[in-house]
């Protein structure tokens, strides 16, 4: 379990009512932002302090990692300058009666503030730009004696989570949501033929024509050794949902042929490869639930090396879908 601190003074009511953590992925102008990265690293049952109008009014127990997800309508003109997809982590909220203001405590807790990526200023005022970040454990411990019994009897609840805070998120419908956009412009796009629409839409699956050329590359599932077909789905590299063309789609080398369990961890960003062929374990992934896919998580698994092609998509995915930060 690992402590987190949300600034939220433009979102608390949406995400707190809609029970959620929403970032973009990346700034305005592509860059990376170490406070969106974070969101990668969060994982079901941390502890998240949010942050808003002075007071910390809730505290919050992450029920998923991260995943990706479209900027909630419900935002409005909020952050007009944010990309249209980004980080999305279900959250199951608490509510205070009893709300701390910081900075009413900087005397005893500004000492306590990370050195890097410290939420406050030693005024107590939020910091600017500051999104999520993680809290050091003493820094935590003082917030919860602060806030008092409510805090103490949640975080006692959370240590039984599993009989008193179900986790029971499921990312799947705001993924779905998503590409069933995407696809609806793909089949109202009269520029491309019947039969390149349908390719497309299909290659979503990784089934028909996508397959078909990812087969001529690769022989089966590197990881289980599978190689009869009607096994194998082909999972592409650079998600479907995220590739900016309909060549990108479609492209053989942006795909892998995959079980359905090893495609499952590789879609959601628990596994990925480097591109000589080493077998990559998110740090968030469950890993008695990856032993039981056919994973051995405590040995080093070197899959064979990648093409030149491949390389260009599995770095896309190293950098935007795997569930590792990289500040």
């Amino acid at each position: 379990m690992r402590y987190w601190w949300v600034n939220q003074n433009k979102t608390f009511s949406q995400e707190s009512e809609g029970g959620y953590l929403w970032s973009p992925k990346r700034k305005s102008n592509g860059q990376r932002n170490p406070f969106y990265e974070f969101m990668r690293e969060v994982a079901p049952g941390d502890i998240i302090f949010s942050f808003s109008d002075t007071l910390i009014p809730a505290i919050g127990i992450a029920q998923s990692t991260a995943y990706p997800s479209p900027k909630p309508a419900e935002f409005g003109s909020t952050g007009p300058n944010w990309s249209t997809v980004g980080w999305k982590v279900a959250v199951r909220y608490f509510l205070l009666s009893s709300r701390i203001r910081p900075a009413d405590h900087m005397h005893r807790i500004g000492s306590m503030m990370p050195d890097k990526y410290a939420p406050l200023q030693p005024s107590g005022r939020g910091n600017q730009g500051v999104y999520l970040t993680s809290v050091p454990d003493v820094l935590a411990r003082e917030l919860i004696r602060l806030i008092g019994s409510e805090a103490s009897n949640l975080l006692n609840a959370n240590a039984v989570r599993d009989e008193v805070v179900p986790l029971v998120a499921d990312p799947l419908p705001d993924v779905i949501e998503w590409e069933d956009y995407i696809s609806a412009q793909i089949q109202n796009d009269r520029s491309l033929g019947e039969t390149e629409r349908s390719s497309i839409v299909v290659a979503r699956r990784g089934q028909g024509l996508f397959k078909r050329k990812v087969q001529e590359i690769e022989a089966g599932c590197r990881v289980t050794g599978v190689e009869r077909v009607e096994h194998l789905i082909a999972s592409h590299c650079k998600p479907w949902r995220d590739c900016e063309t309909n060549k990108e789609r479609l492209d053989g080398e942006n795909g892998l042929l995959l079980t359905p369990s090893i495609d499952h961890l590789f879609d959601r960003g628990y596994i990925s490869f480097e591109d000589k062929g080493e077998l990559l374990i998110s740090p968030v992934a469950h890993r008695e639930s990856l032993r039981r896919m056919g994973i051995e998580v405590d040995a080093r698994l070197n899959v064979g090396a990648f093409s030149s092609g491949q390389a260009k998509y599995l770095d896309f995915h190293r950098e935007q879908v795997f569930l590792e930060a990289n500040v």
